[in-house]
């Protein structure tokens, strides 16, 4: 799909090892069609290297930094200690995502009848210059629907195919964090007044990406459980969950106090 297309210096590239020779090591990069990269020995690891293949193997896929491309000459140089576990792990699973993506695509134009590498060569190219990925195009369908594909000249059938697709592969990541909250009322009427008061906490949202639960520790404690896209979300919604049961407690002459805890996951 980026035969004619050349990486930049300074991007980390997926690569796999195909040979591995004295003075450095040949990497295919299957991202950009046949070409061909090359690791020198002295941008294997850091320090004095005795044997090479102690540090790298044939058909090995590997992460790989950038140094220099030359287009006239066909040369890329590649750096691997350049390119550290945190950054190794990351690229790995773009680079999974954008494969998995790719599958997606090949699918959706199986099923609709029409070529793969014309459909990944049209359709993939245009998700990938406008998302900056085809795996990220997935991802905004999923997020927006048909609606993210409105500045795209696509067609259509490809539009509801990906969105199909998204809804039907993709997970919303999401975290999940809870609170305690303790509600106490002296006087008889007690209960129904928690209750109205829990009841009051569950009401405070309807986005459908939030799942929030009131569990019973034991009276007067209740755990409150938000699951949230992201932590920034989970914390304001458990935040106004918590208020709201606790003032209306404290309104009705009762006591409330919430404790945050510390798990998260």
């Amino acid at each position: 799909m980026f035969e004619e297309r050349w990486p930049e210096e300074g991007e980390l590239i997926v690569g796999r090892v195909s040979k591995v020779q004295d003075f450095g090591v040949f990497v295919d990069l299957e991202e950009y069609g046949d070409k061909k990269g090359l690791i020198h020995i002295s941008e294997i690891a850091s320090g004095w290297i005795k044997h090479i293949r102690d540090h790298v193997r044939e058909n090995q896929r590997v992460v790989c930094k950038v140094l220099e491309v030359n287009p006239k000459r066909g040369r890329i140089e590649l750096s691997l200690k350049d390119v550290n576990d945190h950054q190794r792990r990351e690229r790995i699973q773009i680079w999974k995502n954008e494969q998995k993506s790719i599958k997606w695509l090949e699918r959706i134009a199986e099923k609709l009848g029409d070529e793969k590498d014309e459909a990944l060569n049209d359709v993939g190219m245009k998700l990938y210059d406008h998302f900056s990925g085809i795996y990220y195009g997935f991802e905004d369908a999923l997020d927006r629907g048909e609606r993210a594909f409105e500045d795209l000249d696509l067609d259509e059938r490809y539009v509801k195919g990906i969105v199909d697709v998204a809804r039907a592969n993709i997970k919303i990541p999401s975290v999940k964090i809870s609170g305690f909250v303790t509600l106490s009322y002296p006087e008889t009427g007690g209960v129904e007044i928690i209750k109205k008061a829990l009841k009051g906490a569950k009401g405070i949202t309807r986005r459908k990406d939030v799942t929030l639960e009131i569990l019973y520790i034991g009276s007067p404690n209740y755990e409150i459980v938000v699951e949230a896209p992201n932590y920034k979300d989970a914390e304001a919604i458990l935040k106004k969950a918590s208020d709201k049961a606790i003032e209306y407690v404290v309104k009705n002459d009762g006591e409330g106090t919430f404790t945050r805890s510390e798990r998260r996951s």
